[in-house]
């Protein structure tokens, strides 16, 4: 009772016009059902008329779909993929039969396609076929206005499908062909199933451009919905029998598909099956027993030259197994990056050569550069080991031989036993590994990782990160990886390419951009204050104003960084005295744990946030707490300029 109480109630002047449109959307419905001589139904339905009729309507709504299905479906993956000139023009076209009379519709096909037709005196004079007052006929007629629903409802779900899954299989070798047959089909079929159920319904039901364009011939063009038409002259109870036909399939129709006319692509489901979400149990090592040993070595080397022009404009060079950790602030250019090595974007275009290949020219499935996007892009239709062999089998590697590799590579990565699972039925970072599985099975020349360990726990990333990092000192290849944890980048990367607006702002080995990193942000991100200024006699003038005393100042009027280590932070309950030249008074916003360690944030009217790390026993001793008043200082050797 206490449910009903507390649910909304609609607003009268709301609820009120709705249930008048219910009733009026009804009672057409009722009155074919209380007008219906149930006795003589059967009788009716089984007449010869009737029966003929109702051959000829399957018959023509059966190749009506064929043809929907055969023009339709094309049209509908350019108009959700591709942009041309005249888009909304041919959208228009597609929308066009839905709200043309249907009398009008057949005067236009008359028009086009008649005896005396733009194209009618060409198909009857080549090929002999004549439309008007034959089967054929209807059958365009029943086209004609029946496939906007297809392509409606399919360009839908293919606009809701994401490019990344069609994209990831490019990068895995798969023809375009390829991926629209074993990837974009696969994950729109409810889209596609809907919009064929409607486009067979409305084709059952055509009338108007039928009888205007073919005619009403008994036996050859005369359908079901003609039949109820000349019934209602002669017969008005047989008219109404043959309509609850009819109404009986469309409702039939409806209903099975249960409101999903649009269609919704296959995706990755949150599903209760990840409690099988579960990670395998570990060895001593934190490495699953599965016995796998190290990626074989390849002979085959291929150095990486590229020059990237458009939003990102840098010159990248790397020899054979060499790892590039790429950082850098949202925004940076990043993923832009490694889309334009796929070339895959138009906001950046890469001159790439690989190897002694220039492969520049070549569209993405031929570069042989293998992706793992974000969200891994696992292929939902696809079981992790069907998903895994999937470059290899682009590639025409044997089957038997592609699913062998592939098990290989989920035991590698730790998933073996999950190798006939779907997507769906892995955790997040299950399936971030066999989506790092599958790229590297593909015998990639490059290999492009965007923040692959990103959604893995503590204990299996290190897992990964060690796999990873035993295949990659293999690698013939190259290898780039976004990431924002600077423990993979210091662990995994021979480089480190910091970008800022698509520029290249450092690019060196991992220990030089940790100790001297010329980027703010890349700063944070390793874990130190980062406080930009200019040079002057005896330090820097901070930008935010205020300055900063250091032992080994840069040439006065240079741009520069000051870094300045947490632990290097000295947190006092009163102002210090002795030999610390920088001293601010401050409060504490924030206090976190970090490791067996506590990180302050300390705001300061008289300098930038600083950041300071100190024992939880310094922490109890200074009455640690959000708003507390503190001291800070920083020895003037304890602070490292950068030149930028």
């Amino acid at each position: 009772m206490s449910r009903l109480r507390t649910r909304n109630r609609p607003p009268v002047t709301l609820a009120l016009p709705a249930l008048l449109a219910v009733a009026f959307l009804l009672l057409p419905l009722v009155g074919i059902l209380t007008r219906t001589e149930w006795g003589e139904l059967a009788g009716h339905l089984t007449s010869p008329g009737v029966t003929e009729a109702l051959r000829l309507s399957l018959l023509v709504s059966a190749w009506a779909l064929g043809l929907s299905l055969l023009l339709g479906v094309p049209l509908a993956w350019l108009l959700a993929r591709v942009e041309f000139k005249g888009k909304a023009f041919v959208r228009s076209l597609v929308l066009l039969p839905m709200v043309l009379p249907p009398t009008v519709g057949g005067v236009a096909l008359l028009l086009g396609f008649g005896r005396r037709g733009l194209l009618g005196p060409w198909l009857e004079g080549t090929f002999g076929i004549t439309l008007p007052f034959h089967t054929s006929g209807a059958v365009v007629a029943a086209t004609f206005v029946a496939m906007p629903f297809l392509v409606i409802s399919l360009e839908g779900a293919l606009g809701g499908l994401k490019q990344s899954y069609e994209e990831t299989a490019a990068s895995l070798g798969a023809r375009p062909v390829r991926v629209f047959f074993t990837v974009t089909l696969p994950m729109v079929a409810p889209g596609l199933i809907a919009g064929a159920a409607l486009t067979w319904a409305r084709a059952l039901g055509e009338f108007g451009a039928t009888i205007t364009f073919a005619g009403n011939l008994p036996g050859t063009t005369q359908t079901l919905p003609l039949q109820v038409y000349l019934l209602l002259q002669d017969r008005p109870e047989a008219a109404t029998s043959v309509s609850l036909l009819l109404l009986a399939i469309a409702m039939a129709v409806l209903i099975a598909l249960r409101g999903r006319w649009t269609g919704t692509p296959a995706g990755r489901k949150t599903a209760a099956a990840a409690t099988a979400a579960e990670e395998p149990p570990a060895g001593p090592a934190g490495n699953p027993s599965n016995g796998a040993g190290p990626a074989p070595a390849d002979d085959a080397r291929w150095p990486l030259h590229a020059e990237v022009t458009g939003f990102n404009r840098l010159t990248l060079d790397a020899e054979p197994g060499t790892t590039i950790a790429v950082v850098g602030e949202n925004g940076a250019g990043k993923t832009t990056l490694l889309r334009a090595l796929l070339g895959l974007t138009p906001r950046a275009h890469a001159e790439l050569r690989l190897g002694d290949t220039d492969v520049t020219a070549l569209p993405a499935h031929r570069r042989q550069v293998a992706w793992v996007p974000q969200d891994g892009a696992l292929f939902p239709h696809l079981s992790a080991l069907a998903n895994t062999a999937y470059g290899l089998r682009a590639r025409r590697v044997p089957r038997a031989e592609a699913r062998r590799e592939a098990q290989a590579w989920l035991d590698r990565l730790g998933v073996g036993h999950l190798a006939q699972r779907r997507p769906a039925q892995l955790s997040g970072g299950q399936a971030q590994r066999v989506a790092l599985a599958r790229a590297l099975a593909a015998r990639p020349r490059l290999l492009l990782l965007d923040e692959p360990l990103a959604a893995l726990d503590q204990t299996t990333r290190a897992h990964v990160r060690h796999t990873l990092r035993t295949h990659l000192a293999g690698f013939g290849g190259v290898c780039l990886i976004v990431t924002h944890d600077p423990v993979e980048a210091v662990s995994l990367a021979d480089r480190v390419l910091v970008l800022a607006d698509g520029r290249t702002l450092q690019d060196a080995p991992p220990a030089e951009v940790t100790r001297h990193p010329r980027s703010p942000w890349v700063a944070r991100m390793l874990g130190r204050n980062a406080w930009p200024g200019t040079a002057s006699a005896d330090g820097l003038a901070l930008a935010g104003g205020g300055r900063l005393v250091v032992a080994e100042p840069l040439p006065e009027g240079s741009e520069a960084l000051a870094i300045i280590a947490p632990e290097a932070v000295s947190v006092h309950r009163d102002r210090p005295g002795g030999s610390p030249r920088n001293v601010w008074p401050g409060t504490i916003r924030e206090v976190t744990a970090v490791g067996s360690r506590l990180r302050l944030l300390v705001g300061s009217a008289e300098a930038p946030d600083l950041v300071a790390e100190i024992t939880p026993e310094a922490a109890a001793e200074l009455g640690v707490a959000d708003g507390a008043s503190v001291w800070t200082s920083v020895k003037a050797t304890e602070v490292t300029l950068v030149r930028l």
